[in-house]
C-alpha cells in the first residue's frame, strides 16, 4: 500500500473531514503557487455542495487550479472547452439512433462526471451556458424528455476571463446565482512567480499529481459539514445581511445566496477544525459567496462594495 493510499480514509468527524481538507490543500499546492486563499475557498464550497466560478485575466492559473483540485480526488473528471460554436447537446449529451438495435441510445456528455471543468464558460452563448443550469441546481439532466441523474458528489468549477468583452458572453444572473462562489486569483508576486517558473521548467507537476482522497472521503466530509449546527442568531444574521443587500442594490442576494452562505460557513468551520459555526465563518465567506449575486444602478458601486458595507453595518446579535 502506498503512502497516498494509507493517507486516505475520512472518519465521520470534524477532525477527519478537516484532515481531508488539509491533505487536498497540500496536494493542490504542489502545483499552485501563491494562491493559498483561493485554494482554501474552493474546499469549503465543495464541502457545502457548491460550485465555483474562477474569473480573472488569461494565464494566471485558473484552469490549472481546477485541474489540480479535480486530480486530488479519485473521481471522474471531464473538461468542457466552451467555444462560440458549442451546442447544448455537446454538454449534456444526445440520443443517437443505433442501426443494429433500431433504438435510440443516449450518449452522455461531459456534464456527467463528479467534477466538471467548464473552461472559459463565457465564450459560449447563453443558450449553451444554460445547459449546465439543471445539473448545477438539481443534479439531473433532461434530454428529449428523459431525466438522468449526474454522478454524486457533483461539482462544477468554471473559469472565465475578464477581458475581451467583445468576444465573450456575459453570464446571466440565473447562472451566476447557481455558483456558490466567484473567486479571483490575481497576478503572483515576484517571489511566487519565480518559484512557479522553477517548478514548471521542463516538466509540469500537474502530470505527476496523484489523488489523496476518494469519493467516499468527499461524501463523508460533506455529511460532516452538513451536520455542523448553526444557531438561530447566526441564521438571523445571514438573513439581515441579505436584506441589507436587497435594500441597497437594484438586485440583492437571493434566498439561494443565503443558503449558500450558511453552507459555506459550515465548510469553513470544518476547515478550521470546529464543530460549530461562528460569526467569523460567515464574515470570511460573505464576500466570495454574495458579491456576484448583486447588481447596482451605480457603475461605481460594486457588489463587493455592498457586501463590505453590509458587514460593517449589520450587527451580530
Amino acid at each position: 500500500m502506498t503512502d497516498t493510499e494509507t493517507a486516505r480514509g475520512t472518519e465521520r468527524t470534524v477532525e477527519g473531514a478537516g484532515a481531508l481538507v488539509g491533505r487536498v490543500i497540500e496536494n493542490v499546492e504542489r502545483v499552485i503557487v501563491g494562491n493559498h486563499d483561493a485554494v482554501e475557498q474552493i474546499l469549503p464550497a465543495m464541502l457545502g455542495r457548491g460550485h465555483v466560478l474562477l474569473e480573472d485575466v488569461p494565464g494566471v492559473g485558473k484552469t490549472m487550479l481546477a485541474r489540480a483540485v479535480a486530480r486530488s480526488f479519485d473521481c471522474s473528471f471531464k473538461r468542457v472547452q466552451f467555444t462560440p460554436d458549442l451546442l447544448p447537446s455537446d454538454v449534456t449529451g444526445v440520443n443517437v439512433f443505433n442501426q443494429k438495435t433500431r433504438e435510440f441510445e443516449f450518449r452522455p456528455g461531459p456534464v456527467f462526471a463528479n467534477v466538471v471543468l467548464a473552461d472559459e464558460i463565457n465564450r459560449a452563448p447563453p443558450k449553451t451556458q444554460s445547459a449546465l443550469l439543471e445539473a448545477m441546481e438539481e443534479e439531473t439532466v433532461t434530454v428529449d424528455g428523459d431525466t438522468r441523474a449526474v454522478p454524486s458528489p457533483y461539482t462544477v468549477i468554471a473559469t472565465q476571463n475578464s477581458v475581451e468583452g467583445d468576444r465573450t458572453y456575459e453570464l446571466p444572473m440565473a447562472e451566476l446565482d447557481r455558483f456558490m462562489k466567484k473567486l479571483r486569483l490575481g497576478y503572483p508576486d515576484e517571489r511566487d512567480e519565480s518559484e512557479l517558473l522553477d517548478r514548471v521548467v521542463g516538466h509540469h507537476p500537474i502530470e505527476d499529481l496523484e489523488a489523496v482522497a476518494d469519493l467516499e472521503d468527499l461524501r463523508t466530509a460533506r455529511e460532516v459539514a452538513a451536520d455542523v449546527p448553526i444557531e438561530a442568531p447566526l441564521r438571523n444574521y445571514v438573513t439581515r445581511l441579505a436584506r441589507y443587500t436587497r435594500e441597497e442594490a437594484r438586485l440583492g442576494v437571493s434566498p439561494r445566496g443565503s443558503i449558500a452562505l450558511l453552507r459555506a460557513a459550515q465548510g469553513r468551520a470544518v476547515l478550521d477544525g470546529r464543530d460549530f459555526v461562528i460569526p467569523d465563518d460567515v464574515q470570511t465567506e460573505a464576500l466570495p459567496v454574495l458579491a456576484h449575486r448583486i447588481e447596482t444602478d451605480d457603475p461605481d458601486l460594486t457588489g463587493a462594495d455592498v457586501v463590505g458595507a453590509a458587514l460593517d453595518t449589520v450587527p451580530v446579535e
